[in-house]
């Protein structure tokens, strides 16, 4: 008989286990709070918010979070935080930590208490308190809490992760970051009191000390403690790393996990330091971690921000930066990153983007949306198949970008007979003309997975091959898919010919001299701004409007608008250019005064339009046709990852 076969895991100290107050974790990839985004009237957890976090769980994550909980109703900085002081939420709080604990994570809890900054309930006519008196800009006074207050919260704190405990989660987080109430009193910039619970860092700190200590007492001995903080708040206005080490000394021992963040969410421009934008480096806030880890001695220390590749988590791991590596929009984009990680099918992995689409969809809509993941927040409705057949079809997808590419990955997920024609020589569609640039990484890397895995599969893939209708009536489909993409829009202006499309710019930067104007302030044309800008050119940037345009991503744009003030780029808004010559501009201000800009190159990027004559001479050519992407209406990555999702996943359902 053979000897046994020796399986070697690629990531040994990633998953390796930690054990923390008696607790073992089976990995060291934790998903961190994320808000409840779907709850009742009440505030209690919905089907749809247990199938959210059940599927990190299923993911293989060795503890699942669940954020912005309360322990009071005068505390809530957010409109959806569950409410840990409401005894009839008990059924459903036990049920949300039985979905995440029967598939072998640690069921987490935030325990959130805004301070001075629950805007939330001060619009419901709440009193604000923090620790020293304050007003804040729309002149409303904030009152210093009293001895009673502070210790009124800090019992608070310890019935609410007692109730927690009786719901069967097994571990709680204390949010002490962020600029919320705990921060307040840890920072020596705003905590000026000069009683026990100011001045000294001791003192400062011991809120947070004398509100682990209840939470021990209230829970015992073996149930872990995560203390989340801001390891620097990351702006002029707040405290440096120096006094994130001194906080995390006076904190040591006393939460068995010391979670690192860092920033403020009261500071609108360092928003994307706390959730790092793609402008960012992979890991950026690992330091503040690292520099905490030198000088704690008994708790254990966990990192987060931009982490979403397995290699780099190892390495933070092996060489003792921090103990456990925390993870909230790497497990949006891909649930089973721990599993595919574990068993050695990292290249598998969609890594996040760091695109925000994620926070911008809970802004406009209160949804979850991932731009690269069209289950997330969805996952009770792609559990549910309203038709119990699905009959086979022959589907033709025209189109290999984006949303062609996912139609033809779900169409053959569900036992169709796929063929997939693209024109080019390589599968991706226009978004492959910015694969060197520098912050699409990631981007890159998505478009190269799914290439991967179309490849792996039995799709019939014919590459340099555009679609007409001869051919559609050779394959006979029963159903076409036109994903066909679109064309810039050339602006009608004179002398257009002396300018060249944005596109041809990202494939070939060599194209671009020195000095560079770009007409249109949208998203293609202020990234090509941002990258060119990063390669050392002289950037103007003219848009006819008052503002950028984000598409609809707001936090982008404010990530976008930070990298274009990094590098220099003139912004030139409300302005009109009325004609083009071989070395510049002629432009229009709002107030009718003219001004000519001069430049090496001039690029053009107004816009897309749809591929409509391609698309339609293929609509009665199959039984069932659909346009998706940006054929149809140019989108973003999200929709057409959503309709090229959506539209495959109903093909035979009904016929």
């Amino acid at each position: 008989m053979g000897g046994a076969h020796m399986y070697q895991c690629k990531f040994p100290h990633l998953f390796s286990p930690i054990t923390l107050a008696g607790t073992v974790f089976r990995n060291r990839i934790f998903a961190s709070p994320t808000g409840s985004a779907y709850q009742s009237s009440r505030h209690y957890p919905l089907p749809e918010t247990n199938a959210y976090y059940e599927r990190k769980a299923l993911g293989g994550a060795a503890s699942v979070c669940i954020g912005d909980a309360i322990v009071a109703d005068d505390v809530r900085v957010t409109n959806n935080a569950l409410p840990l002081y409401d005894p009839l939420a008990y059924p459903y709080l036990s049920k949300l930590a039985e979905s995440i604990s029967r598939h072998g994570a640690v069921a987490s809890m935030e325990l959130c208490h805004a301070g001075s900054r629950a805007h939330v309930s001060a619009a419901e006519g709440k009193q604000r308190y923090g620790p020293v008196e304050a007003i804040t800009e729309t002149g409303e006074r904030i009152l210093p809490m009293s001895e009673d207050q502070i210790w009124l919260i800090i019992k608070q704190h310890a019935d609410a992760a007692a109730y927690m405990k009786r719901c069967g989660f097994g571990m709680v987080t204390i949010h002490a970051g962020h600029g919320f109430l705990f921060t307040e009193f840890m920072s020596p910039i705003v905590n000026k009191r000069t009683d026990k619970w100011g001045g000294s860092p001791e003192n400062r700190c011991r809120l947070a000390v004398e509100t682990c200590k209840a939470i021990r007492k209230a829970v015992g001995p073996k149930f872990p403690i995560e203390m989340r903080i801001s390891g620097s708040e990351c702006h002029p206005g707040g405290y440096d790393i120096e006094t994130g080490v001194e906080v995390a000394i006076q904190l040591d021992g006393y939460p068995d996990l010391i979670h690192v963040s860092a920033g403020s969410h009261e500071v609108w421009e360092v928003f994307t330091v706390t959730h790092p934008d793609t402008f960012l480096p992979d890991g950026v806030n690992v330091k503040y971690a690292a520099e905490i880890k030198k000088h704690v001695k008994q708790s254990k220390v966990a990192t987060i921000g931009a982490l979403a590749d397995p290699n780099m988590m190892e390495e933070i791991i092996a060489s003792g930066q921090a103990d456990v590596v925390e993870a909230a929009r790497a497990l949006f984009a891909d649930p089973d990153l721990p599993n595919k990680a574990r068993y050695g099918r990292d290249i598998e992995i969609n890594q996040c983007m760091r695109c925000l689409t994620c926070f911008s969809g809970l802004m406009s809509k209160g949804l979850y949306v991932c731009a690269i993941n069209p289950v997330i927040g969805r996952e009770v409705e792609n559990k549910w198949d309203f038709s119990p057949k699905v009959s086979k079809k022959k589907v033709l997808v025209a189109g290999g970008g984006i949303a062609g590419m996912r139609a033809a990955l779900t169409a053959h997920s569900r036992g169709h007979e796929v063929v997939l024609c693209e024109k080019a020589d390589r599968l991706g569609g226009v978004l492959r003309c910015e694969d060197d640039v520098s912050f699409k990484k990631h981007l890159t890397g998505f478009l190269d997975n799914q290439e991967r895995e179309l490849k792996r599969s039995t799709v019939d893939i014919r590459m340099n091959t555009n679609v007409t209708p001869e051919l559609a009536s050779e394959i006979n489909p029963d159903v076409i898919i036109a994903a066909f993409g679109s064309r810039p829009v050339v602006p009608e202006i004179t002398g257009i010919t002396n300018a060249i499309c944005a596109e041809d710019v990202y494939r070939d930067t060599d194209r671009a001299g020195q000095r560079v104007i770009i007409i249109g302030g949208g998203l293609v044309g202020a990234e090509l701004a941002a990258h060119l800008g990063r390669l050392g050119r002289e950037i103007t940037l003219i848009e006819i409007t008052d503002s950028l345009n984000d598409g609809g991503n707001k936090l982008h744009g404010l990530a976008l608008g930070l990298e274009l003030g990094r590098q220099n780029v003139q912004i030139e808004l409300s302005t009109k250019v009325l004609s083009i010559s071989p070395v510049g501009v002629l432009a229009e201000k709002q107030d009718g005064t003219q001004k000519t800009f001069t430049a090496d190159t001039i690029v053009y990027a107004v816009g897309q339009r749809p591929l409509d004559e391609e698309a339609e001479a293929l609509r009665f050519l199959a039984p069932e046709y659909h346009r998706i992407g940006d054929c149809l209406v140019p989108e973003n990555i999200s929709e057409a990852t959503r309709a090229g999702y959506n539209i495959a996943r109903n093909i035979g359902r009904y016929i």
